[in-house]
C-alpha cells in the first residue's frame, strides 16, 4: 500500500483514538477507512482490532496515571474481559450474527435514553448493587465475549454497567471501561494474530496515531467531564444504533424495506 494512503489512515486513527477515549465508536471511522483504502473485510477487521487495542491501552494508561483505578479491584474485571474477548473471537463462526444486528441498535438506542434523561453524573457515586466479584464473573465475560464476537457499542455497554451496577461516576465508569475495554480487544487480537490476517505495516501506523490521539482525548475528558462526555455519548451511541439498523444485512432493515 501506498505510503500516503498510510499517513492518511494514520491520521485517521488518530482523529478516531481521540472521540474513541472520550465516547467510544473510533471504529465507526476507522473500519470504514480501512475497507475504502482497498483492504479486505476480514483482514480490516483483524488489523483495526490492533489499533483500537493499541487506543484503548493508551486512554487506560492516561487514565491510570491520574489515579482513577483501583488496580486491586479492577485487575479480576480485566481478566474476565479479556477471556470473554478471546471466547468470543473463537465463537465468531458459531454464533447466528441476526440476533446481534437485531439487539445490538435496540439497546445502544437504550443508552442514549438513559443518558438523555439520567441525573448529573460529573461527581455522584451511587451505592454498588453488586460487588467487584460479581461484576468479575458476571458482567465482565459477557461484553467480552460480544466484543470478541460482534463488537460495536461495547464502550457504552461497559460505562452504563459500571454506572449502574457499581455506582460509578461518569469519569470512573469512563477509567474502568477503557481497562475492561483493552482486556477484551487484547483477548480477541490474540485470536486474528493466531490466524494471521493483521497487515502490520498499516496497524503499526494505525497503532501510533491511535494512541496519541487516545491521550489527548483522555487529557480533554479529565478537564472537561461530562460537560462533553455525556453528548458526545449520546451522539455516538444514536450513529452506532441508526448505522446498525440501516445495514442492508440487518433483518429490520430488510423487514422494513420490503413491507
Amino acid at each position: 500500500m501506498d505510503y500516503d494512503i498510510i499517513f492518511i489512515l494514520t491520521i485517521i486513527a488518530m482523529i478516531a483514538g481521540f472521540i474513541d477515549s472520550i465516547a467510544g465508536g473510533g471504529g465507526l471511522i476507522t473500519l470504514p477507512a480501512l475497507l475504502l483504502s482497498g483492504v479486505n473485510p476480514v483482514s480490516a477487521i483483524a488489523t483495526n482490532k490492533l489499533q483500537a487495542s493499541a487506543a484503548t491501552f493508551s486512554a487506560t494508561i492516561a487514565f491510570a496515571r491520574k489515579g482513577l483505578i483501583d488496580w486491586k479491584r479492577a485487575t479480576p474485571i480485566a481478566i474476565m474481559s479479556f477471556l470473554g474477548g478471546i471466547i468470543g473471537a473463537i465463537s465468531i463462526s458459531f454464533i447466528p450474527k441476526y440476533i446481534l444486528q437485531i439487539s445490538v441498535p435496540i439497546l445502544l438506542i437504550f443508552v442514549v435514553l438513559y443518558f438523555l434523561f439520567s441525573p448529573k453524573l460529573d461527581k455522584e457515586e451511587r451505592k454498588a448493587k453488586i460487588t467487584y466479584s460479581s461484576f468479575a464473573l458476571l458482567v465482565a465475560p459477557i461484553l467480552g465475549f460480544y466484543d470478541g464476537v460482534f463488537g460495536p457499542g461495547v464502550g457504552s455497554f461497559f460505562i452504563v454497567s459500571f454506572i449502574l451496577l457499581m455506582g460509578f461516576n461518569l469519569i470512573n465508569a469512563m477509567s474502568y471501561t477503557k481497562l475492561s475495554n483493552v482486556a477484551c480487544n487484547l483477548g480477541s487480537l490474540s485470536v486474528f494474530l493466531h490466524q494471521g490476517e493483521i497487515i502490520f505495516s498499516i496497524a503499526i501506523s494505525m497503532a501510533l496515531g491511535a494512541s496519541i490521539g487516545a491521550q489527548l482525548g483522555t487529557k480533554f475528558a479529565v478537564r472537561y467531564g461530562t460537560k462533553i462526555i455525556k453528548p458526545l455519548l449520546i451522539i455516538i451511541s444514536s450513529i452506532m444504533a441508526v448505522k446498525l439498523l440501516t445495514e442492508p444485512s440487518n433483518p429490520i432493515y430488510l423487514y422494513i424495506t420490503t413491507m
